[in-house]
């Protein structure tokens, strides 16, 4: 999305600037989930492995303790310790839990490699359809709360895949794998867990539904957070300007405090939920233990005879000590993931709102090409308004005939920046027709019509990379010699030359490393090497200082030199030759005409006039 035609479109849109919407209900929620795994299983080449993997890793992990406990009955035998049942049973036992680590690292890698190629996924939907958006979403969510979302949400949702993930697929296998070897041990102590299990899961949903919003919190007031970050670093030098630093440093204090409260809220209580749990599991560990030792000094005293159903060996009072921990263990390791997982859900959903989003309307089934166009442009009784409570623009009318100059202006907030968005499509009016050589532009592909402009903005957008390719950003195919026409006739090319790498200079992000006239001179030299049709100047000589600015109204001479050109200026010096003026105000044309028509007028733009050059 061209950084420009967003801020170029900048209007008001009510206080619900960049809020996310209401939490979500728990059929929404298991959507967000589902959808998850949507993604999951789009890659099966790779999470089948990782399953076979959990499932034959964790099976040797049940296997070691029943090993163990093997050799522990062979140790014990009346006749004497069977050294060589001893011997085999360790190896076995640590055969197993090594085969078992080694399977353990080759799930870890591939479900590193899951998770990234998801994300991958996932990135590149979210920034496919931000390319699709229209304008009106950039004006309503601050960039900051849209990085955090490519970013910091996308990042949590990775931990969880490739991490969290893999701990649930283990804890599951390892639970039911562990209940089944107690029930063969000893079905009377697995009664324990009648009462410590149903606790510990009670427990875990009540504490999830009370920690659940608290991680949505937690990543809108992140949001919030780095979008006010964002807006104070671009404007520094205002900020330095006016002394307003430590205005500015309590405002984001009071935002970081609200956010480290919010984060520490839900960190907070998910964290309490792993104590509890691992409490109630040591608690049952514990009765275990006592328990099973009871069970075996009646069996060892022969008051309970082998083969009954309270009989237990040694043996198999450590395997279910054992076996109890592993059971125990997983559901512990799931509280204690449980709201890592919370705040992925809140963050996958905070994703999936923008992948969800609708994107720019799109062109009638039967729309025209607009390959070609004189650029004869005519609006007729427009009527738009950003919200429906307040209209921006009244019945406006205006013909620019090809070839001809438009020049808008009035004061801030008439509307005169509204006129070029409904130009470009950025925003379809309510009512009136909008024609491009006489076709209504709802009726021309939108990507062809927008092609048939060149800009040149008052805030100027440069990207990371060549002087060079910023020139020809508008026309990719242009040879140097063309390149150095432009930069030419936009009175920038001495400068560029007179550096160390001539056109091979890097620009940092946004230009940061030239100053604002000599990156408006860049602007203007891109526009020069397009060869659309019709031009639009939004006060493309307002970061210039007056001799340079006269230079430049040289060469947009040349420039506008045959195109359809409109043009909006506070500087009525540079709109005096425009063949039309329209004087913009409270949202209508009050005054039309060309300058020594106005000025007879008398009207609001020849007191403006004479405000300007008395």
């Amino acid at each position: 999305m061209n950084k420009n035609m967003a801020n170029m479109s900048k209007a008001p849109m009510g206080d619900n600037r960049g809020q996310d919407k209401p939490k979500l209900s728990g059929k929404e929620r298991n959507k967000v989930i589902l959808r998850l795994g949507s993604y999951v299983i789009r890659q099966w080449h790779l999470f089948i492995p990782a399953v076979i993997f959990t499932l034959l890793s964790n099976q040797l992990s049940l296997l070691g303790p029943m090993y163990s406990g093997l050799a522990i009955d062979a140790i014990e035998k009346a006749s004497g310790v069977d050294f060589d049942a001893v011997w085999e049973n360790v190896i076995l036992m640590i055969g197993c839990y090594v085969l078992s680590a080694i399977l353990s690292y080759f799930l870890a890698v591939i479900m590193i490699h899951l998770s990234q190629r998801i994300v991958y996924k996932m990135r590149k939907e979210v920034f496919e359809k931000l390319n699709t958006l229209p304008v009106g979403y950039f004006d309503t969510h601050p960039t900051g709360d849209i990085i955090s979302r490519i970013s910091y949400d996308i990042d949590t949702v990775n931990a969880s895949l490739s991490h969290d993930l893999v701990q649930v697929m283990t804890s599951v296998y390892t639970v039911v794998g562990s209940l089944i070897f107690m029930w063969r041990i000893s079905k009377p102590l697995i009664l324990i867990f009648v009462v410590t299990v149903p606790a510990s899961v009670l427990f875990t949903r009540y504490r999830s539904k009370k920690v659940r919003p608290m991680f949505s919190k937690r990543s809108r007031k992140l949001g919030e957070l780095n979008g006010y970050a964002e807006e104070m670093l671009s404007g520094t030098r205002t900020i330095d300007a006016y002394g307003k630093q430590d205005e500015i440093s309590r405002r984001f204090n009071a935002r970081n405090d609200d956010t480290m409260d919010a984060y520490y809220q839900a960190e907070y209580y998910g964290s309490a939920l792993g104590p509890s749990v691992m409490f109630i599991n040591n608690l049952s560990l514990s009765l275990v233990a006592m328990f099973g030792g009871i069970l075996y000094m009646l069996s060892k005293n022969g008051s309970v005879t082998e083969g009954a159903i309270f009989f237990i060996t040694l043996g198999g009072v450590a395997q279910f000590v054992q076996y109890s921990r592993k059971f125990a263990g997983p559901i512990n390791e799931f509280a204690n993931i449980l709201h890592e997982f919370q705040s992925a859900f809140s963050a996958a959903e905070r994703v999936f709102r923008i992948i969800d989003e609708d994107p720019e309307a799109p062109d009638k089934e039967n729309a025209s090409d607009l390959k070609e166009t004189n650029g004869f442009v005519e609006m007729e009784d427009v009527t738009f308004g950003y919200v429906p409570e307040k209209t921006v623009l009244k019945n406006v009318s205006v013909t620019a005939k090809p070839g001809t100059t438009v020049a808008i202006v009035g004061p801030t907030g008439a509307g005169k920046t509204t006129v070029i968005n409904l130009l470009m499509r950025f925003y379809d009016p309510e009512s009136g027709q909008i024609r491009i050589d006489s076709i209504p532009s709802l009726d021309l592909k939108r990507a062809d019509l927008r092609k048939s402009f060149t800009m040149v903005l008052q805030d100027t957008w440069l990207f990371n990379g060549t002087i060079y390719d910023n020139i020809v950003y508008g026309k990719e195919n242009a040879t140097m010699e063309e390149v150095k026409a432009a930069a030419r006739a936009a009175r920038i090319d001495s400068y560029i030359e007179g550096l160390p790498e001539g056109y091979n200079t890097i620009l940092s992000d946004d230009g940061i490393n030239i100053s604002k006239g000599q990156k408006q001179l860049i602007t203007i030299a891109r526009a020069l090497l397009s060869d659309a049709p019709m031009l639009i100047l939004d006060e493309a000589t307002s970061n210039v200082d007056s001799r340079t600015e006269i230079k430049i109204q040289e060469a947009m001479s040349a420039l506008m030199e045959g195109r359809t050109c409109f043009i909006i200026a506070h500087r009525l010096s540079t709109v005096q030759n425009a063949d039309t003026i329209l004087v913009v105000k409270d949202g209508t044309v009050t005054e039309q005409g060309n300058h020594e028509e106005l000025m007879r007028l008398g009207g609001f733009y020849a007191s403006l006039y004479n405000s300007q050059f008395a």
